[in-house]
C-alpha cells in the first residue's frame, strides 16, 4: 500500500519509540497532522511554539530521550527557534519539523514562508529541507542518531508541504549510513595514563563537572571516582545533581554566583579535572584568574569545546562514561584528608554570605527554598526560569539526584521553567513537579498553564513576586549607580485571581509565619497549584563576581551593604 510522505514520517517517529510530540498546528505542516491522529503518538498542544520547543526539551531531560516538538511554516518556525536555541547550548537532544511551503513556492516570499534551515543553521547539531518524498524515512532515522550521539542537540527537520503530500515509495527502516559522522568515545590512551599520573601526584586536585556527566548518564561513576580518589567536587549549573547536594565532597555550584568553597578549592587547586563542562564564562569569571595554579585536564565528548575558553594540558575527547571506567580500573584509593581539611575554612564563609540580621519574619526566596528543599528532601523534579529566582533555586535546593535540576543554563532563556515542567510531567506522571520562577519569567509562557490545565497535569508553580525584573535591576544597582530604568512592573495582574481563572489550587505568601505548614500543603495537594511568594525587590543574590575579575574575588552582602553606604553619602 502506497502512503503519503507524512505518513512515512509518522510511522518513523513511531519507529523510533516517539510516545509524546509537542507541536502547533497550522496551513503548512496539516499533511502531517492529518498523519498524526490514526499514529499511537500522543499530541500535546501548547499555547506557543516557543513553549513546545522547551516543553520537548523538559520532557527530554527527565527521561533521558529524544524531544519531539511540531510547528507549521514561516512564525511557527521563528518561533520554535528560542527554543531550539536552548536546546542547542545544553546539549538537550531534540528533534524539531517543521513545515515549510510547496518547493514550487520556496524563494518567493510565499506566505508564511522562512528559510527554516538557513535561520536554524547555527543553532543546531545538523538541519534538513527534504525535496524529495522518498528521503523521508531515512531523514528521520538520521535525525534521532545525530540529536542523541555524540554530543547531544537538536535537529530540525523542514518539510515542504508538497512533499509531504506525495507517495512514498520507500523502506520505512533503511540502513544508517552516515561515514561523515564519527563521535569519538574512547579517550586516547596516551592521554589517559597522563590523566592517570597527573592525578596521583595531585595534592589538592578539584573535579569540576557539568551537564556531560548527566547526558553520559555516568553519575554513580563520578561519584565513585571521588569518594576513591577523595576529590573535592564542584558542579555547573547544568552539572546541579550529579552529586548529592549533601555529600561530603560536594562543594557546590562555582562561578558567578558560586558558593565560596567551590570557587576557593577551584582557584587553589594544583589540579582541575574537567569533565563535561566547557569553561563557560557564568563560571570561570576572568580566564586568566581561573584555576591560576592548576594543571588541567579536560575531559569532553565534543572536540571543538577543548581549548575553545580555556587551555587545557591534557585534552581527552570521548565518552566520559567510558573514560570514567578507565580511570576507575586503572586508580588505587587515595587519602585527601589533608586538602579537604584546608577547605573547611571556606565551607564556613557560606553562612556569612548573606545578610546575618535580617528580620527574622521577613519573607526571602531563600527562606522559601531552603523549605521546600526540606519538605521534599531534595527529591522533586525542579524547573526554574531565569533570574534571581534561578540562583536562589540552584543555591539551596539540596538536590539528591541526577537530571532533576531543570534549567536553562548557556541561553539564559526566560519564559522557560513553566513550559519545561509540562515536559517533565508529561515523562514523569508521578513524580513532584515543582517550577521556580518569577513574576518576569512568568509572564513570558505563563498561557502554558492552560496546557497544564488541559492535561491535567499537578505542577506546583513557586511565584516570586517582587513586581520587578530583579537580577537585573541588581546589575544596575553594581554597574549603573543605582540608576534603575526599565526592570518595574507595575502592571503586573492579581497572580492569585488569574491562577484562580485556571482552577488552580492558591496560595499567598507574604512572612515567613506559617509559610512550611502552608508549603506543605500546597506541595501534598493533587492540583495543578499557584503559590505567590511576595517578596522585596531589595533583595540580592550573592556572592557574585563583579565583570572582569576573578572567581576568588566574591562580593558579600556585607562588602556590598558597605557600598551602597558610600553612594548613598
Amino acid at each position: 500500500m502506497t502512503i503519503t510522505g507524512a505518513e512515512a514520517l509518522v510511522k518513523a517517529l513511531e519507529m523510533q519509540g516517539v510516545k509524546v510530540v509537542f507541536g502547533y498546528p497550522g496551513g503548512a505542516i496539516l499533511p502531517v497532522y492529518r498523519a498524526l491522529k490514526d499514529s499511537s503518538i500522543e499530541h500535546i498542544l501548547p499555547r506557543s511554539e516557543q513553549a513546545a520547543a522547551h516543553a520537548a526539551s523538559g520532557y527530554a531531560r527527565t527521561n533521558h530521550t529524544v524531544g519531539v516538538c511540531m510547528a507549521t511554516s514561516g512564525p511557527g518556525a521563528t518561533n520554535l527557534v528560542t527554543g531550539i536555541a536552548t536546546a542547542y547550548m545544553d546539549s538537550i537532544p531534540m528533534v524539531a519539523i517543521t513545515g515549510q511551503v510547496s518547493t514550487a513556492m520556496v524563494g518567493t516570499d510565499a506566505f508564511q514562508e522562512v528559510d527554516t534551515k538557513g535561520i536554524t543553521l547555527p543553532i543546531t547539531k545538523h538541519n534538513y529541507l527534504i525535496t524529495n518524498t522518498d528521503d523521508i524515512p531515512r531523514i528521520v532515522k538520521e535525525a534521532f542518531h545525530i540529536a542523541k550521539t555524540g554530543r547531544p542537540g537538536p535537529v530540525v527537520i523542514d518539510i515542504p508541504k508538497n512533499i509531504a503530500e506525495a507517495p512514498c515509495k520507500a523502506k520505512l527502516d533503511p540502513p544508517l549510513d552516515l561515514p561523515g559522522y564519527k563521535p569519538t568515545y574512547k579517550g586516547h590512551p596516551s592521554q589517559i595514563k597522563n590523566a592517570v599520573n597527573l592525578i596521583e601526584q595531585a595534592k589538592r586536585p578539584v573535579l569540576y563537572i557539568g551537564g556531560g556527566i548527566i547526558n553520559a548518564q555516568a553519575e554513580p561513576l563520578l561519584v565513585q571516582f571521588a569518594e576513591k580518589q577523595q576529590i573535592p567536587v564542584v558542579s555547573t549549573l547544568m552539572g546541579i545533581g550529579v552529586m548529592d547536594a549533601n555529600h561530603p565532597l560536594y562543594l557546590g555550584m562555582l562561578g558567578l554566583h558560586g558558593w565560596p568553597a567551590a570557587n576557593m578549592a577551584v582557584n587553589n587547586c594544583d589540579l582541575l579535572l574537567c569533565m563535561g563542562a566547557r569553561f563557560d564564562d557564568r563560571a570561570t569569571g576572568s580566564v586568566p584568574g581561573f584555576a591560576p595554579n592548576a594543571t588541567v585536564v579536560h575531559i569532553d565528548i565534543d572536540p571543538a569545546e577543548i581549548g575553545k575558553n580555556a587551555p587545557s594540558q591534557v585534552p581527552i575527547v570521548g565518552d566520559i562514561h567510558m573514560i570514567l571506567t578507565e580511570l576507575l580500573h586503572k586508580m588505587e584509593a587515595c587519602d585527601r584528608s589533608g586538602w579537604l581539611k584546608e577547605l573547611e575554612p571556606y565551607r564556613a564563609m557560606r553562612d556569612k554570605v548573606y545578610p546575618q540580621d535580617e528580620d527574622p519574619n521577613k519573607l526571602t526566596a531563600r527562606a522559601v527554598m531552603q523549605a521546600i528543599s526540606r519538605i521534599t528532601e531534595g527529591k522533586a523534579i525542579m524547573t526554574t526560569d531565569v533570574g534571581q529566582h534561578q540562583m536562589t533555586a540552584a543555591q539551596f535546593y539540596e538536590i539528591q539526584k541526577p537530571g532533576r535540576f531543570i534549567s536553562s543554563g548557556g541561553l539564559g532563556t526566560m519564559g522557560y521553567g513553566l513550559s519545561a515542567a509540562v515536559g517533565a510531567q508529561m515523562a514523569a506522571p508521578n513524580d513532584l513537579v515543582i517550577c521556580i520562577t518569577g513574576d518576569g519569567s512568568f509572564q513570558m509562557n505563563m498561557a502554558e498553564l492552560a496546557t497544564a490545565k488541559e492535561q491535567r497535569l499537578p505542577i506546583k508553580v513557586i511565584l516570586f513576586n517582587n513586581n520587578c525584573l530583579a537580577l537585573v535591576r541588581q546589575l544596575q544597582d553594581t554597574y549603573c549607580d543605582a540608576e534603575y530604568y526599565g526592570v518595574f512592573m507595575p502592571g503586573n495582574p492579581d497572580f492569585i485571581q488569574l491562577a484562580k481563572a485556571y482552577d488552580m489550587a492558591t496560595y499567598r505568601l507574604t512572612e515567613n509565619k506559617n509559610m512550611e505548614e502552608t508549603l506543605r500543603e500546597a506541595l501534598s495537594n493533587d492540583k495543578l497549584t499557584l503559590v505567590e511568594c511576595v517578596i522585596s525587590e531589595e533583595d540580592m543574590i550573592f556572592p557574585y563576581i563583579r565583570n572582569g575579575e576573578s572567581i576568588n574575588q566574591m562580593v558579600m552582602a556585607e562588602e556590598e551593604m558597605k557600598n551602597r553606604a558610600k553612594r548613598k553619602k
